[in-house]
């Protein structure tokens, strides 16, 4: 191959962020990114804990028919809080580290 036909070879272009899901667009750089995707979740976690709640409430009024759907959705919300909670951890756990460093 020539250095002609190499020079004549079209650079590729950047790729551009992909958005979040739901529309919201990523914002530049890794920590909006990430920023905008614990936002996310949670907001999502919140949402599940109120179903959870309210699932609670009318199997506790006898309203609901089906235990077995309040149980997974007081599952699923346990679990999206267990997630956020190790997310944060581990945020705190490097955080701690990168304040240890010494410069």
């Amino acid at each position: 191959m020539s250095i002609e036909a190499m020079m004549a070879i079209a650079p590729i272009a950047p790729i551009a962020p992909v958005g979040i899901e739901n529309g919201v667009a990523a914002a530049a750089g890794p920590q909006a990114g990430f920023a905008a995707w614990f936002e996310q979740q949670l907001a999502q976690t919140n949402e599940k804990l109120a179903v959870a709640d309210q699932g609670l409430q009318q199997l506790a009024l006898g309203d609901t028919s089906n235990l077995h759907q309040v149980m997974m959705q007081f599952e699923d919300a346990k679990l999206s809080v267990q997630l956020v909670m190790q997310v944060r951890n581990r945020l705190l756990e490097t955080y701690q580290d990168l304040m240890r460093m010494q410069m």
